[in-house]
């Protein structure tokens, strides 16, 4: 089982389950997550939603190994939803959603904060948005949202260095609306997220829904922007040189790339 669902309160966690893999989403996982997020907001019992991860990360990412696999072979099996459909799911959840970053979180595992109503992290969890060192574009409208979340330069930086970013950087940056000692953490999250569940669920969608609706159109278009930027470099000499490197063991080194890549 990838994803383990528990309800309690009226509220609902899905805790990521493939410890063994840091909780990197394969086609298996993101199709789970989103079939479980979609299940939730047509649930009339589920007021808030938890997202977790097992073991000692939240995520990381996109599983790179099935990355290289998809492309390299055009007969590869994909999954229903997939990555997009994972996001069309975050866009349309109409209930509180609330993160909780118990460990390291790489690419979507940092930019599904985006979409979290409050997310909360542990002192020892790291968040990375690695796109340029991977030779790609960034992710889930991560180009719209993060800049409106935490300020243009600090966005800037998560998004162009591909750089670690601690706990206490990334509540001060308002990444994140706590920070918590690691078996504080899912208490914490947990009471936060049944004082929410305590409120009628017509409110809380009704809230969420004024918050976010002026959203919606710039969402989607920073997601057609992103999904071209990803489309003509994945494949691409710098995209593949990091593929290679991670299967090797090894840093990827860019500076032999044909000029402009």
């Amino acid at each position: 089982m990838v994803l383990e669902v528990h309800d309690e309160a009226r509220v609902r966690t899905l805790t990521l389950n493939r410890p063994e893999a840091l909780n990197a989403f394969n086609e298996q996982l993101y199709d789970a997550t989103a079939e479980a997020l979609v299940a939730a907001a047509e649930d009339p019992e589920v007021a808030v939603v938890v997202l977790t991860g097992r073991g000692r990360a939240f995520s990381a990412g996109t599983d790179l190994l099935e990355m290289a696999q998809m492309s390299s072979d055009p007969d590869f099996e994909r999954g229903e939803h997939g990555f997009n459909g994972l996001i069309d799911a975050l866009v349309d959840f109409p209930k509180p959603l609330i993160c909780a970053v118990n460990g390291i979180g790489l690419g979507i595992g940092t930019t599904i904060l985006g979409f979290a109503d409050l997310a909360f992290m542990s002192v020892e969890a790291r968040l990375k948005c690695p796109f340029t060192s991977l030779g790609v574009a960034p992710e889930a409208a991560s180009s719209f949202l993060l800049p409106r979340l935490v300020g243009r330069q600090n966005a800037a930086w998560v998004l162009l260095s591909s750089e670690w970013i601690g706990a206490q950087e990334a509540v001060e940056m308002g990444l994140v609306y706590r920070v918590c000692e690691p078996d504080e953490l899912l208490r914490v999250a947990g009471e936060h997220a049944e004082t929410l569940a305590r409120r009628p669920i017509s409110s809380l969608v009704a809230v969420k829904e004024t918050m976010t609706a002026p959203l919606r159109e710039q969402i989607g278009a920073a997601r057609e922007r992103e999904n071209a930027a990803f489309g003509r470099l994945m494949g691409g000499p710098a995209n593949a040189e990091a593929l290679a490197a991670f299967a090797e063991g090894r840093e990827p080194d860019f500076t032999a790339l044909p000029p402009g890549h």
